[in-house]
């Protein structure tokens, strides 16, 4: 944990700090990305899992809509440019460490390239893995 979030523990709520501070202190990996969960704002389901860099984020936060970095084709990818399932930001949170990120947003369509509402359709039992919602 970076000794500015461990600095902040204990302040109240309402606390405010400048977001250039916030983002210089976000941990990014050494690829220069962060993790990012995306999570419907209404029904509270977590709908994809992604990487942002500090482009991408920047993007997120100055256009409102979600912005990722795409590992396998080296490129910004903004969610629904080709697709139309775009995300629309309502909210972006980091976790007491500063290493993880949490996206509230509106989902257009399907937030999963498999055609589903999420990407977390494989439910584990004890003995198999169930997929438990179709394209």
């Amino acid at each position: 944990m970076k000794a500015w979030f461990k600095s902040i523990e204990g302040d109240q709520e309402g606390s405010e700090f400048a977001l250039a501070k916030v983002l210089e202190e976000l941990s990014f990996d050494n690829q220069g990305l962060i993790p990012v969960i995306a999570q419907d704002a209404k029904s509270k389901d977590i709908l994809m899992f992604a990487w942002m860099n500090r482009d991408a984020l920047e993007d997120t936060l100055k256009t409102g809509r979600m912005c990722y970095w795409s590992r396998s084709r080296n490129t910004l990818w903004r969610k629904g440019e080709s697709s139309g399932h775009g995300q629309q930001l309502v909210e972006l949170r980091t976790d007491c460490d500063g290493d993880v990120l949490l996206a509230l947003i509106e989902q257009a369509g399907a937030a999963c390239h498999t055609h589903r509402r999420s990407c977390f359709y494989l439910k584990f039992g004890a003995q198999s893995v169930k997929i438990d919602s179709g394209p």
